[in-house]
């Protein structure tokens, strides 16, 4: 039997138009791996598109950019008025495009059209496959996955992720729960489909998602396959300083400003070995920042403390909606900490969501599950 990387080097081989997907608030990790595969399939002379969040762009714009970056899923399908002219010839048509209707006019060699004669077809969509990354569920694409769900159904969908909340809900499912990211999984896979194509500009895609998730391998779910994977981009042309440079040494002004935001309110808690601080909407808007920094800012917050245990940032989403980023020492502790809250493991750190909850109902309920 195939392996699933041979079934989807089949899948990609039979496919003349890939796309590929992220979540809106997808991670570097993800977008990187998702650029990555791009630049992969242009050279294998496919014809790729790809939806991926934007809040990376900036923070990744070192990287080279897709050519074919969509923002919605628009014209993925075709639909066929089919005339049958056995009987009756079409001799001339046309259309007119009015200011909320497009219309045809079609004039029939004799009398009238049977209605019977007349259908309406759906053609095949334009897509022969989709991969989406970093995706638990269908769900965590929100309104694409609700409006387009025919396509979604109909098309092949290769699922790649890390993440252990995989629902394993493509036709073809590469999670690997005990890799270190996205990129790390999805840069196997171009090496096993076709590592003679896997160019500088994609392995930087790649070498740059594995930093970003494991920051610049610290993480506790860097292994020696990490390592690896990272040796063979370096060798394939990645800048392993350039990327660093580019991700962590170099801060942006408006990352600088959140970063002050973030300390000006930090907490501490003696018992628990708690660090903390809270960030608002306000917060994200004063600094023209999103959430996708907070990753790095709680990673600052645990190397400044080292008496510390466990350091957590809490954000407003938006006004019904609270979320917490934990990070501790010790993998085993956060582990622990995601069956006491419910939460998820993401690259190393722990997400708990709290539904209808304000930032100072949330800072009171996970204070109180964090002290059980």
């Amino acid at each position: 039997m195939l392996s699933i990387q041979d079934q989807i080097k089949q899948q990609i081989e039979k496919a003349e138009s890939v796309l590929l997907i992220t979540k809106p608030d997808a991670t570097c990790d993800s977008v990187a791996a998702g650029w990555g595969l791009y630049h992969l399939l242009a050279g294998l002379g496919k014809k790729p598109a790809i939806i991926a969040g934007d809040s990376c762009d900036r923070k990744l714009s070192f990287l080279e950019k897709p050519e074919k970056m969509e923002k919605k899923i628009a014209g993925a399908r075709d639909f066929v008025l089919s005339f049958a002219t056995k009987r009756n010839k079409i001799i001339d048509f046309r259309t007119e495009q009015k200011d909320e209707a497009f219309e045809i006019y079609v004039t029939p060699e004799k009398g009238t059209i049977d209605p019977r004669d007349f259908s309406f077809i759906p053609a095949k969509y334009k897509y022969d496959l989709i991969v989406i990354l970093g995706c638990a569920s269908l769900d965590q694409l929100g309104e694409l996955a609700e409006k387009n769900s025919d396509l979604f159904f109909e098309v092949p969908a290769v699922n790649v992720d890390s993440s252990p909340a995989n629902e394993n809900f493509g036709q073809l499912n590469l999670v690997d729960i005990t890799a270190a990211s996205v990129s790390e999984i999805a840069a196997e896979l171009a090496k096993s489909l076709s590592e003679k194509n896997v160019s500088a500009q994609c392995a930087q895609c790649f070498l740059a998602g594995i930093i970003s998730a494991t920051g610049n391998f610290q993480s506790a779910r860097t292994s020696p396959r990490t390592f690896l994977a990272a040796s063979w981009l370096i060798e394939s042309g990645a800048s392993q300083q350039e990327i660093i440079r580019r991700l962590f040494k170099t801060q942006s002004f408006p990352f600088m400003k959140l970063w002050g935001r973030v300390m000006a309110r930090l907490n501490w808690d003696e018992n628990l070995k708690l660090a903390w601080s809270l960030v608002s909407i306000e917060d994200f808007v004063q600094s023209r920042t999103t959430p996708d920094e907070l990753p790095l800012i709680l990673e600052k917050i645990k190397d400044n403390f080292g008496k510390g245990r466990v350091f957590a940032v809490l954000y407003s989403e938006n006004q019904d909606k609270s979320v917490t980023l934990l990070k501790a020492n010790d993998m085993k502790y956060i582990q622990a900490l995601a069956e006491k809250t419910g939460g998820a493991l993401e690259n190393g750190y722990l997400k708990v969501v709290f539904s209808k909850k304000n930032l100072v109902e949330a800072e009171k309920e996970l204070l109180a599950k964090l002290k059980v």
